[in-house]
């Protein structure tokens, strides 16, 4: 399994810009943003990659943690990290889990954890979802992809996005040939990392300066 830990920097958050949750409260301090690259065949297979950040106020960081499967016995070790990753994070008292659409990504992992006998079925009996596409339709009455949505905030990413399917496809056969891993190039392992911290990147982006793009909006 590889795992990668990064700090990326960012602007630091003004809560006036902030999408404001609960009564006009800010909780960027208080949230973990999230996301999973999987493979789905039927039913939840794996998880491809684990990704997730927080926002370190004293240096104006986001702390980026990432999982990422090289065989099929990594499926329950990712599974174990990521749920020792929120326990430590509720520790951390944080209370908010921000996502795009994460009613999918809750359903794969809520559904490997059961499967694993990992005693935490359900992330939203922990943290407080805010899912900034349902938000977004909310507001704005339509709907929108993470990738659009992202040109609003004028969000660039450093390499080409890579599609869900090519992600799964990947994933599968990572499951299938305990070799795989080690002939695919390395660039093609940070491209897949890449991809997934830009998109928990972007939730934080977008979250803390909502109100930059969408005021006028509503």
């Amino acid at each position: 399994m590889i795992e990668r830990l990064n700090n990326v920097d960012v602007e630091r958050p003004i809560v006036e810009n902030s999408l404001k949750i609960e009564k006009s409260r800010c909780i960027f301090r208080d949230a973990i943003f999230f996301d999973l690259e999987h493979y789905i065949y039927k039913k939840p297979i794996c998880i491809g990659v684990f990704g997730c950040c927080f926002y370190d106020y004293k240096n104006e960081v986001l702390k980026v943690t990432q999982y990422m499967i090289e065989n099929k016995k990594d499926t329950k070790l990712i599974l174990r990290l990521a749920k020792e990753y929120f326990e430590n994070m509720i520790k951390e008292n944080k209370k908010y889990i921000v996502t795009f659409s994460g009613n999918n990504d809750f359903t794969v992992i809520n559904y490997l954890f059961e499967k694993y006998n990992m005693e935490f079925n359900n992330i939203e009996d922990y943290f407080i979802s805010v899912d900034l596409q349902k938000q977004y339709e909310k507001e704005i009455h339509k709907s929108i992809g993470l990738k659009a949505l992202e040109k609003e905030f004028g969000i660039t990413r450093e390499d080409k996005v890579i599609s869900g399917s090519n992600l799964a496809k990947t994933f599968s056969k990572i499951i299938k040939d305990s070799e795989y891993i080690n002939r695919m190039p390395e660039v093609k392992k940070e491209k897949i990392l890449l991809y997934n911290e830009q998109d928990i990147v972007s939730l934080f982006n977008i979250y803390t300066k909502w109100n930059n793009v969408f005021i006028g909006n509503k």
